[in-house]
């Protein structure tokens, strides 16, 4: 009883109901929307979130964030591209090439935030704008820039977004497994653990023998790989590279870590919280779109979702803290009258 009472106060119980209503609601507005096929086929969409969204919570969990996830989603798309079109490389090289560059991407964010006392988020911005200026001459260098591309990829690649497994898309499959990988990551290993206490107090931790720099660049790096293969996936699903691909992808992603429960300033958060989160985000644009709202009001309510879930966990976390101070010291106050009540007793 007490198990299932701790299930039903923890975040992610609250965003799994949420997800659950917010089916039925669009399902009542759109009958088409309340089919199981259309679901699942649906996650397609926004597969590129969930993936990207789970490492991120590694990074923002240390109390780091990278706004770069976009830019490195189209660079490894165009990389991709640019190697099998262009360079003659076959389809698996490409692939590794591509990833390779996500990763490498990411940790070279991951040296200059454990390397300088420049915030994450200003250097990121500067990598963002680098990651995309490199993507963009990339592909105007071929001819390939705008919304044309590079085409032409065999089946066996763009079936990563469209083909499925007893009508379970393997985007979502991969997904899921990408999730419980980094989930046993993140609460099995050392590493893991590290990144929070990382987000709680960097000092601390550093005192403590943690490896501080090693484990912030490690979870950037894992952030760099999954922007990688999230812009790989895109590519499979607009059957083209380009070097646009992920531009729209920063907002959902970051929304989804922070509605998942993950502290925006560190030392909390869960891979199961983010990813219910960025699949809620997908549903609500799916149905959005649905009801014929175009994407920009779709965009909007994301940024209000963020900001909502922002301020909503501050005042809770305020109330929270007030709740424990006045339980502090009214146990003080106790303690201390039964301390004055029994000097007497002591005394004579």
């Amino acid at each position: 009883m007490n198990r299932i009472t701790f299930l039903i106060k923890r975040w992610e119980f609250s965003i799994l109901i949420l997800l659950v209503a917010e089916i039925f609601i669009f399902g009542a507005l759109n009958q088409s929307f309340l089919n199981a096929g259309n679901l699942l086929y649906s996650t397609n969409d926004f597969a590129h979130i969930l993936i990207v969204a789970i490492p991120l919570t590694l990074v923002i969990i240390t109390g780091a964030i990278d706004i770069s996830v976009g830019s490195m989603m189209g660079l490894s798309s165009i990389v991709f591209g640019l190697l099998w079109k262009f360079w003659g490389f076959p389809i698996w090289a490409s692939l590794i090439s591509a990833l390779a560059m996500g990763t490498v991407a990411g940790l070279l964010n991951g040296l200059l935030a454990a390397y300088t006392d420049i915030n994450p988020l200003v250097l990121t911005l500067g990598t963002m704008f680098l990651y995309q200026g490199l993507a963009t001459g990339f592909s105007g260098s071929i001819g390939a820039s705008g919304y044309n591309g590079i085409g032409g990829f065999p089946e066996s690649f763009t079936n990563l977004s469209y083909g499925a497994v007893g009508g379970v898309p393997y985007a979502l499959i991969f997904s899921a497994l990408f999730a419980i990988a980094v989930t046993v990551l993140l609460v099995k290993t050392g590493l893991g653990r590290s990144y929070y206490l990382i987000g709680v107090n960097r000092h601390a931790a550093l005192l403590s023998g943690i490896r501080v720099k090693r484990s912030i660049v490690t979870a950037f790096a894992i952030t760099g790989l999954g922007a990688a293969i999230a812009g790989l996936f895109l590519t499979a699903y607009f059957t083209s590279s380009r070097s646009d691909l992920g531009k729209e992808a920063l907002m959902p992603t970051i929304t989804a870590v922070v509605l998942g429960g993950t502290n925006i300033n560190g030392g909390s958060g869960t891979i199961l919280g983010t990813f219910v989160a960025a699949i809620f985000l997908g549903y609500m644009k799916q149905g959005l779109m649905a009801l014929g709202i175009t994407s920009d009001v779709s965009l909007l309510t994301v940024g209000f979702i963020l900001i909502a879930t922002v301020v909503l966990k501050e005042i809770a976390a305020r109330v929270s803290q007030r709740r424990l101070t006045k339980a502090a010291l009214k146990r003080v106050t106790i303690a201390a009258r039964a301390q004055r009540g029994a000097g007497p007793a002591l005394g004579s």
